[in-house]
């Protein structure tokens, strides 16, 4: 049986959230529990789907755009967070 990783959710999707990969088209993050891992610059987003581990990362202000639309509820935002 192959192993694979597990996240510890920490926030959820709950609206449109998507992300650029590369030069490609926009990719959507699918609602449901993800973990977020946030950096003062950018937020990292971590999900699970299909049975595979993904994540992204995406600049800080976009995270934060996410959280005050409802799109995003988890970890705290904002000045010192």
């Amino acid at each position: 049986m192959a192993a694979h990783a597990h996240i510890e959710p920490n926030a959820h999707i709950r609206g449109l959230v998507e992300f650029r990969a590369g030069d490609g088209p926009m990719v959507r993050i699918p609602e449901g529990p993800v973990q977020v891992v946030l950096a003062e610059d950018s937020a990292v987003i971590h999900w699970e789907e299909g049975g595979a581990a993904l994540n992204t990362a995406i600049p800080r202000t976009d995270y934060d755009e996410h959280v005050e639309a409802g799109r995003i509820v988890g970890p705290a935002t904002g000045a010192g967070a």
